[in-house]
């Protein structure tokens, strides 16, 4: 990027800037922040190619990091906002069977294995989102979930997944070519004059499913309160609230190994997918996990102390990552004895990585447990709460 210009620059900085902030935002808007993560995801790289001459040859592989920033913190967001142990336990079934999948095609190569491994957990979140907009998802069934999450897993994620990574084929280009007859680079409405037919039928189709949309969604049970995308407002609708202040971090060892896991495995698909970078995954697993067990430390020291949860996310991310960057260059020199291969930018790309990931996940951990689940009073709720949800 040596030659790019001004210009191309702040295209840049602007999507990569947005691919970082708008994830930020899951926890407390899920649905919405998800659906733009989601647009700028498929978006970045046909903006890039269209208003910039920036040589593309290694985004690929940042973008993958990327994809799996913002479906870490989405990962994070359920436990946060959803009380239901049941749904919170097919997403994170669906979440780490995705992670080991991604780590497995950065290892080996194989792109089969992402159709093996496909990311279901993504539009299980998406739907089960769309559902706490007006209804309280945590009394749906188990058989419910399980239901969802294998017809996104069959009918959407299966073709989606073979589509992309197995052929490798483009939906665009197939489109214009295969079914309006018209090439790659010739405009929309070249399709009109090629195949005017089959511009008709399309839009009959996107009518009738218009139709047939609106007639189910009037079957549907009546909504249990005004449309919300606040995971905030949700929580006081249902009675799902802390009843007094929330810990430093959750009790008991088995959150210690799943931060481990979690910080190991989304460090691990980064380190493979970043270019220029030579660490042996063993030795960045082992420091990873070492600086999340000097949180854990200070965890305790900070509860002894009788500390809870910082008012302020974005100072204890920071006091985290510094935590985290003094850690990490540590136990990175011990653990590679001075041959290791990486800048101190690359460092603290690694070190906010991890705080992230500590700092979200012992918040919304430990807020579950000082949560004392209460039955919603749904009367009650919607009339005081329809003010909260219009604003």
């Amino acid at each position: 990027m040596a030659n790019a210009s001004a210009h191309d620059w702040s295209i840049f900085l602007v999507i990569v800037g947005l691919r970082l902030i708008v994830p930020l935002f899951i926890p407390k808007f899920p649905l919405p922040a998800i659906l733009a993560a989601l647009v700028i995801d498929g978006l970045d790289q046909t903006i890039f190619a269209t208003y910039t001459d920036l040589p593309l040859d290694n985004y690929q592989s940042y973008d993958k990091a990327l994809d799996i920033y913002y479906l870490t913190i989405a990962y994070l967001a359920v436990m946060r906002n959803w009380r239901n142990p049941f749904a919170v336990g097919v997403a994170a079934a669906l979440w780490y069977y995705r992670l080991v999948g991604v780590l497995a095609f950065e290892l080996t190569g194989y792109r089969w294995m992402l159709m093996v491994f496909p990311n279901t957990f993504e539009y299980f979140v998406i739907a089960i989102e769309v559902v706490r907009t007006r209804w309280d998802a945590g009394t749906l069934s188990k058989k419910a979930f399980v239901w969802t999450a294998a017809l996104i897993w069959i009918f959407i994620k299966l073709p989606q997944e073979w589509w992309i990574h197995v052929a490798q084929l483009d939906f665009t280009d197939e489109f214009k070519t295969k079914v309006l007859g018209i090439e790659t680079t010739d405009p929309w409405s070249a399709a009109w004059d090629a195949r005017p037919g089959v511009v008709i039928g399309l839009v009959v189709l996107l009518v009738a499913i218009v139709v047939v949309g609106w007639r189910l969604s009037r079957r549907l049970p009546p909504a249990a309160w005004p449309f919300t995308v606040d995971a905030d407002v949700i929580s006081r609708r249902v009675g799902w609230l802390p009843t007094g202040p929330i810990a430093v971090a959750p009790r008991g060892t088995a959150h210690v190994l799943e931060k481990i896991a979690l910080a190991g495995l989304v460090s691990l698909i980064v380190l493979e997918s970043w270019p220029l970078l030579d660490v042996r995954s063993w030795v960045a697993f082992v420091v990873v996990g070492a600086v999340v067990l000097v949180h854990a430390g200070v965890s305790v020291w900070r509860t002894r102390a009788g500390r809870t949860t910082a008012a302020n996310l974005g100072v204890q991310v920071v006091i985290n990552t510094v935590i985290s960057l003094v850690a990490m260059l540590v136990f990175a020199a011990f653990a590679s004895r001075g041959s290791a291969d990486i800048s101190v930018g690359d460092v603290l790309l690694f070190a906010y990585i991890v705080a992230l990931i500590v700092t979200l996940y012992d918040r919304y951990a430990a807020r579950r447990e000082a949560i004392v689940p209460a039955g919603p009073s749904p009367h009650d709720d919607v009339r005081s709460s329809t003010a909260v949800g219009g604003r």
